[in-house]
């Protein structure tokens, strides 16, 4: 029996996101607000060890990862290979543009700061400052990129990777009327390069082990996290941050996750697994659901 019919599974999660989980989790508000009250703020000494360990957990990955770390001589493979890289000129910030891991605010953020004619970021850098709006680090020379990659601040946003797997499944319900189910094993058909960019593993898409990111930025901590960020990077204190429902969303997934998951084969669980491992093992997603299978053998 299908957990519910594709379209009402939308509803009920956008209904969800927008009450604080009311319908969805069946009462269960009160206790998520009393948790939410029982968080304590986020400290720069805090915000700066997380860092430090989400890099770390990084260079530990690149260290023994197959994955590229060099620069392709090539402008058609620098292309292909830097398509999801943004960067603002303007602010001296780079960063990877994937959907479903809430840097959609980040953006909007740029583009408020960008057009504030007085806002700088305090770093000499190795060429002239250009004042254009965010672009494709990509559209840049070799000698320009390389510039940017080593003396802009850059910005990295991650998210469990089967939580996107189920936002990327949450836009097809409008035109699709498929199971989760049949959902994930087109995505593992596909494979990693022909599967549809929402679904991809975050490593593929973003380039850990070329690009060495300044900050990785957690879904669910994205409002406390981006604070400090911006204070850190010199931009002015006063700074309006954009409403981000990271956290509420979080809540929602967590219990929707458990749903959809029950959905899927065992065979299917340990090859989605296999298929998001880099992104596993490259980033600290306590509480997905596919940790538990990273070290099972993929199932043929």
């Amino acid at each position: 029996m299908r957990f519910l019919p594709r379209l009402l599974l939308a509803a009920a999660l956008a209904t969800a996101t927008l009450l604080g989980c009311w319908w969805l989790l069946g009462g269960r508000t009160g206790e998520l607000a009393s948790r939410a009250k029982e968080a304590l703020p986020l400290t720069l000494d805090t915000f700066l060890h997380t860092q430090q360990l989400r890099k770390k957990r990084l260079r530990s990955f690149c260290s023994r990862s197959t994955e590229g770390a060099t620069l392709p001589e090539s402008p058609k493979a620098r292309g292909r290979l830097l398509s999801n890289m943004r960067v603002s000129t303007k602010l001296d910030f780079l960063y990877c543009q994937v959907p479903a891991t809430g840097m959609e605010g980040w953006q909007q953020l740029l583009e408020k700061l960008e057009e504030k004619e007085n806002v700088t970021v305090p770093m000499p850098l190795p060429y002239p400052r250009q004042n254009a709006p965010q672009t494709q680090l990509s559209k840049f020379n070799q000698t320009m990129i390389k510039a940017m990659i080593g003396s802009y601040i850059k910005v990295l946003f991650v998210r469990d990777p089967f939580q996107r797997l189920i936002s990327a499944y949450m836009q097809s319900v409008g035109s699709h009327h498929h199971s989760f189910s049949t959902f994930v094993q087109d995505v593992l058909d596909r494979g990693q390069h022909n599967v549809r960019l929402e679904a991809k593993p975050l490593v593929s898409l973003c380039h850990p082990c070329l690009i060495q990111y300044d900050y990785v930025m957690m879904f669910g901590f994205l409002r406390q996290e981006l604070g400090h960020l911006i204070h850190r990077a010199g931009l002015p204190k006063g700074i309006h941050l954009p409403e981000f429902m990271d956290s509420e969303v979080q809540w929602t997934y967590a219990w929707l996750s458990e749903q959809l998951f029950s959905e899927l084969s065992l065979k299917q669980k340990k090859q989605l697994s296999h298929f998001y491992r880099e992104d596993l093992s490259a980033f600290q997603f306590s509480n997905s659901l596919l940790s538990d299978f990273l070290s099972t053998p993929e199932t043929q």
